[in-house]
C-alpha cells in the first residue's frame, strides 16, 4: 500500500545503533532490524526491529504438498458453484482452505474454518492473500500489529507477513481467498503520481483498517510456524517468539476495508464494471458490487448489457441483497463466466430493470487475464446445468 504507517519505537534514523533497555545484568544490546519487503529491494517496504533475531531455525519438520490438483484444464463451460455445501472444516484457516479456481497466477478458493488458529503461525512465501469475510467476525493478529475484521471487511496480507487468526466464539466463518503470485494493490486509475488515492476514487486513505496494538513477546522456547513455499505447507519451530517487534515503520504492512465502505460511480446510462474496482495486480483485478443508485437516462437499461469475455475469465462470488442481473442466485453461489463465450442479464434480467431505482446487491468480482482451471472440489459444488440458463 502507498501509505505510511508507524508503530511502537523506532530510532531517530534508519540502520543505526537502536539499543534496548539495560537487562538484569545491566547490559543492553540492540535491537535486530529487518527489512521486509518484495521485488527486491524497488517494491513495498518496511523496517522491522526484534528484540530477538528473526532468523533462528531451531528445526524444520515435515513438509506437505498443497499445490491445487486440476481435474479440468480447459473450461469452456459457465459454472454456479453452491459456495454454502462446502461443509465446515474441522480446523483453522490454513489448513481449512478449499482450492477452486486456479492458473498459474492465482488461486481462488473457500475456508470455512471452525477453529482459531492458537497452536502455530503462518507465513505465505509464495503469495499475497486477500481473504474477504463472509460470515463471522474476529482478529487478525500479525507481527506489525492487529487488526480486527468483520463481515464485509477484505484483509490484504503481504506475502511473508508472519500472522494467526482468531474467530470470535459462537460465529461460524464463511471465508472467500485469493492467493496471488503478483503484489494486491490499489487500482492505479485511483491514485496519483505521487500514490495518493484521487477525488474520483471510490475509496480514501480513511477508510483502510490499519494495524494497531503492536504486541511485544520477549519470549524464548519452541514456536512452530508453517510456511507455503512452493506450492508445500513446511512446518518449522523457531526459537523465539515471532510476534517480538517493538517497532516498526513503512508502506509494507497488511490492512483491512469494508465493502460498505466502497463508494459506487454511477451515471445516466449503465456503468462498465471498471469502475467498480477495488484491488489490482498484474494478473486480475478485483470488484466491489454495491448498493447504488441505477442509471437515470430517462431510456436508461438498469441490467448490464450482454458482453463478450475475450480477454478474461469473471468470477462473481454473490456475497447478500438482490442479484438484479441474475435469476436464481443466492449467497454464498460462485459464478464462473469462461472468456471465449458472451455473457449477459438472464431472461427477463433486463426487463425488469428498467424504471428500477437502486439495487442493495453485494457481490465481489475477480477477472483473471488468463484462463481459469477447475478442481475436483469446484466440480462437486458445481450445479451442472448455469451453462444452459440464458436460454428463453
Amino acid at each position: 500500500m502507498p501509505f505510511y504507517h508507524t508503530l511502537g519505537q523506532i530510532p531517530p534514523k534508519r540502520h543505526t545503533q537502536f539499543e534496548k533497555p539495560p537487562g538484569r545484568d545491566g547490559v543492553a544490546g540492540l535491537y535486530y532490524e529487518q527489512l521486509f519487503g518484495t521485488i527486491g529491494f524497488e517494491g513495498m517496504s518496511s523496517l522491522l526491529y526484534h528484540v530477538h533475531r528473526p532468523t533462528m531455525v531451531k528445526a524444520v519438520l515435515e513438509s506437505v504438498e498443497k499445490t491445487p490438483v486440476v481435474a479440468v484444464e480447459k473450461n469452456i463451460l459457465s459454472r454456479k458453484l453452491l459456495g454454502f455445501n462446502l461443509e465446515p472444516t474441522n480446523a483453522d484457516l490454513v489448513e481449512s482452505r478449499i482450492p477452486l479456481l486456479v492458473n498459474k497466477e492465482v488461486i481462488v478458493g473457500l475456508a470455512a474454518p471452525t477453529r482459531s488458529m492458537t497452536d502455530s503461525f503462518y507465513k505465505n512465501a509464495d503469495a499475497d492473500e486477500l481473504i474477504f469475510v463472509h460470515r463471522g467476525s474476529g482478529r487478525l493478529r500479525t507481527l506489525l500489529g492487529t487488526i480486527p475484521f468483520e463481515y464485509g471487511d477484505y484483509l490484504i496480507i503481504p506475502r511473508g507477513m508472519i500472522y494467526q487468526i482468531e474467530f470470535d466464539p459462537d460465529t461460524q466463518p464463511r471465508l472467500l481467498y485469493l492467493e496471488s503470485h503478483s503484489p494486491i494493490y490499489t487500482p492505479k486509475r485511483y491514485r496519483n503520481q505521487f500514490g495518493q488515492l484521487l477525488e474520483h476514487s471510490p475509496f480514501c486513505e480513511r477508510d483502510i483498517k490499519r494495524p494497531q496494538n503492536l504486541e511485544t513477546h520477549d519470549e524464548t522456547g519452541d514456536f512452530l510456524i508453517k510456511i507455503k513455499k512452493q506450492g508445500a505447507l513446511h512446518s518449522l519451530i523457531y526459537s523465539s517468539h515471532p510476534f517480538d517487534v517493538v517497532g516498526w515503520d513503512g508502506y509494507n504492512y497488511p490492512y483491512g476495508f469494508s465493502i460498505f465502505n466502497f463508494e459506487p460511480i454511477t451515471g445516466r446510462v449503465h456503468q462498465p464494471p471498471p469502475v467498480h474496482q477495488t484491488f489490482q495486480t498484474d494478473a486480475f483485478v478485483v470488484c466491489s458490487f454495491c448498493p447504488r443508485l441505477y442509471d437515470y437516462h430517462p431510456k436508461a437499461i438498469p441490467a448490464p448489457y450482454n458482453h463478450s469475455n475475450i480477454d478474461s475469465d469473471e468470477v462473481i462470488y454473490y456475497v447478500d441483497g438482490d442479484f438484479m442481473s441474475r435469476n436464481d442466485i443466492a449467497p454464498g453461489h460462485i459464478t464462473l463466466h469462461p472468456g471465449g463465450i458472451p455473457h449477459g442479464p438472464h431472461p427477463g434480467a433486463m426487463e425488469r430493470s428498467i424504471g428500477k431505482k437502486e439495487t442493495h446487491e453485494y457481490a465481489v468480482m475477480v477477472d483473471t487475464f488468463r484462463p481459469l482451471m477447475l478442481t475436483d472440489a469446484a466440480l462437486q459444488l458445481d450445479d451442472g446445468k448455469y451453462y444452459q440458463s440464458w436460454i428463453d
